[in-house]
């Protein structure tokens, strides 16, 4: 009976004997598994289950920092040219169509190579191409600060615009694969926090920067160095900062598992998560991650033929059934927006200088167009010709409409992101482009450069739309064709 029925002593001791041994085993696999020396006590895991065991700390806020940054410098590098071709217009003697010619020439150079970019990033890294990008597309505005005809400066812009598209296609993929899906839409959100903030910075660094009177002659060149060169490099400085700062950034670990590579995206993670975690705290039991069966590495594409036919794959389908008519209506609206939008931004802050003149000089009642086609000397305003100078400076209430417009844009943003999922991306599309067709119109035809002004920032508002289309795109197409 004692053999069968055991004493509550015999249990006593039991329990004392598997409570010991348990504890045993606990700080035995601490000790081991931060020592990677025990397999059997290590776990295969996917990639974001091992992204959520990192944890969200400082390597992710400083990775969020560092991608916004970059998206800053992106829009710096794009925007730039709109308060340059005002103030240089005499230095390299632009014409109306020479400074249309300069404001579009990076976008060009953008379109021309994003494809290249995207496919770049998905078969060499991510990291690799925006890392060195950023540098390229920073020597290109160096030089560019140097041209003295409008002829070298469109070259170099273009090289600007073909390289800053590196990190324009490849920042936001970039910065998701080191999140885990819980977290991802958060550090986008966080980054595109930095670029809006970097949005309204832009009107202050080109009023520190443009508005000196100072001149240095470069003789080796046949250039006078004024303060519109040095805002170029001003605007290039958070690519290059960003750029360094990506050098001690590993690639993705998602791009390496979708390589083969799992042991180096082990090796990853637990750097990530020894930085967001104290130092005595044990590295993750992770033994391998586990490669998703659907994952393709693109990198496998051997040989010229393979890749065409890699990138025709991924694009072709875009322009057949079912896909064609989506694809065309979305590159229609997409097209019309960014000519209202952005071409019309690119003129925004030398046609504001040249409204601002014109009041200071006491006019009160012209149209926008009277004072666009202005010559550079003078303006006719009926039977009265009023001389403009050759500035190199603009006027400070320039500066700060421009700031307006991008508060406006920041605000817009966040009110459309609360209310669009209750109206409806129609009826927001339908309300913005209506408001801003109304107010292109009345810009043309209104004499009361005051309220003119008012107009033209109503009108640039349009670019709200831009948001809305890429988000009815994603609903519109697969995964594999986004």
């Amino acid at each position: 009976m004692n053999e069968r029925f055991p004493t509550v002593r015999d249990f006593q001791h039991r329990q004392s004997y598997y409570l010991e041994l348990s504890a045993q085993h606990r700080v035995q696999s601490v000790i081991m598994s931060s020592k990677f020396k025990d397999p059997d006590r290590q776990e295969d895991a996917t990639v974001d289950d091992a992204l959520t065991q990192a944890k969200f700390g400082l390597f992710n806020y400083t990775l969020i920092i560092i991608a916004g940054t970059i998206i800053t410098a992106v829009m710096l590098e794009i925007l730039s040219i709109s308060y340059v071709i005002t103030v240089a217009e005499c230095d390299l003697e632009l014409t109306t169509s020479q400074k249309g010619i300069l404001s579009a020439v990076v976008i060009l150079g953008i379109i021309v190579s994003s494809h290249l970019w995207g496919f770049l990033a998905d078969t060499q890294g991510r990291r690799g191409v925006i890392v060195s990008t950023l540098f390229l597309s920073f020597g290109t505005t160096v030089v560019s600060s140097f041209t003295s005809t409008f002829m070298w400066m469109a070259v170099f812009r273009f090289l600007t615009g073909f390289f800053i598209s590196g990190p324009s296609a490849s920042i936001y993929a970039y910065l998701g694969e080191f999140h885990s899906i819980k977290t991802r839409s958060r550090a986008i959100m966080g980054a595109s926090f930095v670029f809006g903030a970097g949005c309204m910075l832009l009107p202050g660094i080109a009023y520190l920067t443009i508005n000196n009177e100072w001149a240095i002659e470069v003789p080796f060149v046949d250039i006078i160095y004024r303060p519109w060169r040095l805002f170029f490099v001003v605007c290039a400085l958070p690519g290059l900062i960003s750029a360094i700062a990506l050098l001690k950034f590993p690639e993705s670990p998602k791009f390496m598992v979708g390589q083969g590579d799992t042991d180096r995206a082990v090796e990853t993670i637990q750097w990530i998560h020894r930085i967001n975690s104290s130092k005595d705290e044990p590295a993750l039991p992770i033994k391998s991650i586990v490669r998703n069966a659907n994952t393709k590495s693109a990198g496998s594409t051997k040989g010229f033929k393979a890749i065409v036919k890699l990138i025709w794959d991924q694009t072709a389908p875009l322009f057949m059934k079912p896909y064609l008519v989506r694809t065309g209506l979305i590159c229609f609206i997409q097209f019309g927006t960014y000519v209202t939008a952005h071409g019309m931004f690119m003129f925004f802050p030398g046609t504001l200088n040249q409204i601002m003149i014109a009041q200071n000089l006491g006019v009160d009642s012209s149209t926008i167009c009277d004072i666009v086609h202005a010559d550079r000397s003078s303006i006719t305003l009926g039977n009265e010709t009023v001389l403009l100078n050759c500035k190199q400076t603009l006027e400070e209430t320039t500066y700060m409409y421009t700031f307006i417009a991008d508060v406006f844009y920041m605000l817009g943003v966040g009110l459309i992101t609360l209310i669009i999922d209750k109206v409806g991306r129609l009826a927001v599309l339908v309300f913005i482009f209506t408001c801003s067709g109304i107010a292109g119109i009345l810009v043309v035809f209104l004499a009361m450069p005051s309220v003119t002004i008012w107009l033209y920032i109503i009108l640039l508002l349009g670019c709200y739309n831009i948001n809305v289309i890429n988000a009815v795109a994603v609903d519109l197409f697969p995964t594999n064709l986004r």
